[in-house]
């Protein structure tokens, strides 16, 4: 799969959050991709204020394959000195994507279209391995705990330590779903398409920007929003667009490290084999976010500048995802690449491998 980042232009534009392209974006190329947006500046002046509040985080680095010393700040507690669990509370916010007569006359809605289990989406989302420490991870013969999925990653990804300090974790907890928040998609902004990979149904569609504009007005006046927490925006069925179709999730940053409020946000898509099927962006945009939260780890990649271990592995059957049935219900979660794919030693990971379903088998491109 292609994630087609760009992320060397988007690090250096300043986010106007007007102007954005709409419906003209389906008419162009139909790719699978994410995006990660960096932190926000608007008029110059960091948005919003970050107040005294901040994101549980640790500073890290690593000397790559050409000594140069790469530094990292990433959510959770140093693994070479802790032994505890850090838990970092997370709010769900399911996002009500309407679209009226002129552009689909449609609802998108995922605190009540039902999986194939009977759940909503939401509930789906809540009982999934991102948040509930259903599985005992076993990688490569190795066992890496029982633990929730990004959890385990980074478990694995920081072996060398954690072998040692086994009670250590970094998990999230969800406080509370939050009410739904919904979007009137302008048909300037988005449209209602047949499904852009030919499986059936229909899909929203809607400017990256342009909802990204909603998502910041919505953290504005959720008071259980604060830089401490993490919010995780959810939709169903629906795809952003930027230069054409299909963008799963992000992650980003209102104002930099270390007191800047990060956000998340994943589509689920409802259809078994989809790109974005159930949980699979999530898995993707929670792990890029718990490694490079404020969206600033800077690396020596030319295939991707940034610390964004999701996005090597996008090309892989099924965009990465490895199935693991919970309850009877079947979850894509996507595999995440390993510090040494970024040039650190690879006796830092488990097994010494460069990712953690061993699917990939080298650096990065730079590297």
């Amino acid at each position: 799969m292609l994630k087609s980042l760009a992320t060397a232009s988007l690090a250096a534009m300043t986010l106007t959050l007007t102007g954005f392209a709409g419906a003209a974006d389906h008419a162009q190329a139909v790719k699978p991709m994410f995006k990660v947006l960096p932190p926000h500046v608007v008029d110059g002046v960091e948005f919003p204020a970050a107040p005294a509040a901040q994101l549980p985080q640790w500073n890290g680095s690593f000397t790559d394959q050409h000594d140069v010393q790469r530094n990292f700040v990433m959510a959770g507690s140093d693994p070479s000195t802790s032994n505890e669990t850090t838990t970092i509370q997370a709010y769900l916010i399911p996002l009500i994507m309407v679209y009226g007569a002129a552009n689909g006359n449609m609802t998108f809605d995922p605190t009540t279209e039902t999986t194939s289990s009977g759940l909503t989406v939401m509930k789906q989302v809540a009982r999934s391995p991102i948040f509930k420490a259903s599985i005992d991870f076993v990688q490569g013969g190795t066992d890496l705990g029982k633990a929730q999925y990004i959890d385990a990653y980074q478990r694995g990804n920081f072996w060398h330590d954690v072998s040692k300090n086994t009670n250590y974790h970094t998990v999230l907890q969800i406080v509370k779903t939050l009410k739904p928040q919904t979007i009137t998609v302008a048909a300037s902004e988005g449209q209602v398409v047949d499904d852009p990979f030919h499986l059936g149904g229909k899909r929203g569609e809607m400017s990256i920007f342009a909802f990204d504009s909603r998502l910041q007005t919505f953290m504005t006046k959720l008071k259980q929003i604060n830089p401490s927490v993490l919010p995780i925006f959810i939709t169903t069925d629906v795809f952003l667009t930027q230069g054409g179709c299909c963008i799963g999730g992000y992650h980003s940053a209102n104002s930099p490290q270390p007191g800047g409020q990060t956000y998340s946000y994943a589509t689920y898509i409802n259809t078994v084999g989809s790109f974005s099927q159930d949980v699979s962006a999530l898995s993707h945009e929670i792990g890029e976010w718990m490694d490079d939260p404020f969206a600033d780890n800077r690396v020596g990649c030319t295939d991707n500048s940034l610390l964004e271990n999701g996005d090597p592995l996008e090309r892989e059957p099924n965009y990465g995802g490895y199935p693991y049935t919970v309850n009877g219900f079947t979850y894509n979660l996507q595999s995440l690449v390993f510090l040494p794919y970024f040039g650190a030693r690879l006796s830092t990971s488990v097994n010494k491998w460069y990712s953690f379903q061993n699917d990939m088998t080298h650096v990065c491109p730079g590297q």
